[in-house]
């Protein structure tokens, strides 16, 4: 049964499913071994990146491919036969024109009610940790995805697409000429993925003034920078727990999923704590495909330490916070509690279209806001206006 809305809503997390050249096709010659690679390894084809094989994504070729939303019980917390998730995913299905082809996505669009999206990747951001030991090779990876990326999606495609480059600030003065390079073609938002950043210098926090210039002329441009999750810096420490340090999508494990490290909770809590909003102050971030959780955890540790030591705050952090962050929590979220402590102008409607764990169809999300009585007005600015908003620059 088809969700019937009174406007064409605004989806922050979309994707694509990446070509199988998206980080090939335009690699400089120099990086070609250093990067990512195909091999058939025991009849498989697999992906190599800094010459090892990466299990980040089970098929990274995509094709084929489980259909759209069929773990949707399962992220909401429901397995009552206990299934292993890999037996959820069901028959396989030949991937989709419009899960590589913008035109095709555009119509598919159309049929789904979607005004506009972000589009976000999905193979992408399992990469980066992947080299850090090899940061040259790192950041001529993403130069490499981003001009595939542009090729094939645009950043700004009929005004409704907006497909967001990657930015590692591994290297920060690459950082500036990929984000230089991105406005000139219309970019509305990058993406990242949360966590300590890894550089020459050893690991440093995103609101190091090392990273100052990037921060500044994303302040200034008035473009949204998405933290996305991914793989990230956080899943080295779970060998410390005798787990393994590398994520495998769909293997989960009893203690990954309760542990309480957080990386989007512990990178906001970092840009406000070092004062990066005050440094720039027309920054937005979007946090988007970590849920909400954090978001409570974090605003009990924020007031905790507001009270304790407020000379080191320009003011309230979690009003900075309310200024200038923006969350797109899971539907199976507890959207009244957050509507509460944010409001509704800062919440963004993501339904993570066309993966396993989204919606199959995304105005149904809809229904997830109606469940925890929000009003009319309310769910047309999640659903359409926050999104829109945040989709056009706006310079200081």
């Amino acid at each position: 049964m088809t969700t019937e809305l009174p406007f064409r809503f605004f989806d922050c997390d979309n994707h694509y499913y990446e070509a199988t050249d998206a980080f090939t096709r335009h690699i400089e010659p120099a990086y070609r071994k250093r990067t990512m690679q195909w091999a058939h390894v025991d009849g498989k084809t697999r992906l190599l990146v800094g010459g090892k094989v990466n299990k980040f994504i089970p098929n990274p070729t995509f094709d084929p491919v489980a259909a759209p939303g069929v773990m949707d019980e399962y992220f909401r917390g429901r397995n009552p036969k206990g299934a292993d998730p890999s037996v959820l995913f069901g028959q396989l299905e030949p991937i989709r024109p419009e899960y590589r082809d913008r035109d095709a996505r555009l119509a598919l669009m159309d049929a789904q009610g979607m005004d506009g999206c972000i589009l976000l990747p999905t193979l992408g951001v399992g990469m980066e940790q992947a080299l850090t030991g090899d940061l040259p090779a790192l950041t001529a990876a993403f130069r490499a995805f981003n001009r595939w990326l542009d090729e094939d999606w645009g950043f700004a495609y009929a005004g409704r697409i907006f497909a967001a480059p990657y930015i590692t600030l591994a290297d920060p003065d690459n950082a500036v000429r990929e984000l230089e390079w991105a406005l000139e073609r219309d970019a509305r938002f990058v993406v990242m993925v949360g966590g300590p950043v890894t550089t020459a210098l050893g690991m440093r926090s995103p609101a190091d003034e090392l990273f100052d210039p990037f921060w500044r002329l994303a302040s200034d441009s008035g473009i949204t920078v998405c933290y996305h999750g991914g793989e990230t810096a956080y899943t080295r420490y779970q060998r410390d727990w005798g787990e393994s340090d590398f994520t495998e999508a769909f293997r989960a494990t009893a203690f990954r999923g309760i542990a309480s490290f957080d990386p989007m909770q512990d990178t906001i809590a970092s840009l406000l704590s070092r004062g990066l909003f005050h440094r720039f102050t027309n920054l937005r971030i979007a946090s988007i495909e970590v849920g909400s959780a954090w978001v409570f955890h974090l605003f009990e540790k924020l007031a905790k330490s507001y009270g304790q030591v407020p000379h080191l705050y320009p003011e309230d952090p979690r009003e900075t916070f309310r200024r200038h962050v923006w969350v797109s929590p899971f539907y199976e979220d507890d959207l009244a509690a957050l509507l509460a402590l944010i409001g509704p102008d800062h919440i963004l409607m993501g339904s993570d279209y066309p993966h396993v764990e989204g919606l199959a169809e995304p105005a149904s999300y809809i229904k997830d806001l109606q469940n925890f009585d929000y009003t009319a007005a309310q769910c047309q600015a999640v659903m359409r206006d926050n999104g829109r908003y945040l989709a056009t620059r706006r310079p200081a």
